[in-house]
């Protein structure tokens, strides 16, 4: 009856939310629920109301959905890792055995329940936020960037009448004058010279974008690697019983390690000509960083 009574909580709310999805017909949402993480549907319901909570919340981490039971480990480790940056405050979600945690009826309506709850907490603090406020302390990630810059110069805040061409005019001015005071190679030179039109950057773009997904991939299965390990750690008889204080020390530092990746084209521009000096690894300079006692041992 607390079940039933709680399923119906959670489909009232997630059609207050906006959710049109198939869990919303007769029996459904019992259904998926009672599979958990190896049901598809489940974890498409969760990644919904993620997604929908990034829109208002700066969150690293991220959750896809599902596409057949074999999934739902990968998909709780997402989850975990998720909940530990929110700060969930439900024990039963952030501890224990992590592939196990979301194949519990009384555990995956938990999480939906503190889902939807942050989701309308974070909608109704939207609404009721003075834009002037959201403005004044936010503002897009170009202007983020512009006030970046504008700090790392020393420069002052800006008048509001100021056209574009007379604020870049400016910046471009006050860097002059401060790279008229350090040696003449402090920054270095460029290392992309040749001046490129918007069909070479579209490329550029498109080359970059491939490169940041194949990196991608790789972080996921290093990470994959990493969970794998420390999960083994813990089948051993005396390793079980200390299954908690592993996940305590273990989550908080794997909520930590992002998979995406950060390289743009900005980093293109800033990169100086000392990058395409490939030094090998074996060069008395590099060597004398690097060696050490067990180098002078002789097979």
């Amino acid at each position: 009856m607390e079940f039933e009574l709680l399923e119906n909580d959670v489909l009232e709310s997630l059609e207050d939310l906006g959710y049109k999805g198939p869990l919303l017909d007769d029996g459904a949402l019992a259904q998926a629920v009672s599979h958990g993480a190896s049901s598809p549907e489940f974890t498409k319901l969760c990644a919904w109301l993620v997604s929908e909570l990034r829109l208002f919340c700066k969150l690293e981490e991220n959750v896809q959905a599902t596409n057949s039971p074999n999934e739902a480990e990968e998909f709780q480790l997402e989850m975990s890792g998720l909940l530990s940056e929110m700060n969930c405050p439900y024990v039963s979600l952030t501890s224990g055995d992590v592939t196990k945690r979301l194949h519990n009826q009384k555990n995956c309506l938990l999480l939906l329940t503190y889902l939807i709850s942050e989701l309308e907490a974070a909608r109704m603090l939207c609404v009721n936020a003075p834009p002037k406020k959201a403005q004044e302390g936010g503002g897009s990630e170009v202007f983020q960037e512009l006030k970046g810059i504008c700090i790392a110069l020393g420069m002052s805040k800006p008048p509001a009448n100021i056209t574009m061409f007379q604020f870049f005019s400016g910046i471009e001015k006050k860097l002059k004058e401060t790279l008229a005071k350090v040696p003449p190679n402090h920054v270095g030179k460029p290392l992309l010279k040749k001046q490129l039109g918007p069909a070479h950057w579209e490329k550029i773009e498109a080359i970059n974008q491939a490169i940041v997904n194949e990196y991608e991939v790789r972080r996921k299965l290093l990470v994959k690697r990493l969970d794998v390990t420390v999960q083994s750690f813990g089948w051993s008889d005396r390793a079980k019983s200390q299954t908690e204080k592993l996940a305590k020390v273990y989550q908080p530092k794997r909520a930590l390690l992002s998979t995406k990746c950060t390289i743009s084209i900005a980093n293109l521009l800033a990169a100086r000509q000392d990058l395409s000096k490939i030094m090998r690894t074996s060069s008395g300079s590099i060597r004398e960083k690097t060696a050490c006692a067990i180098n002078k041992e002789i097979e």
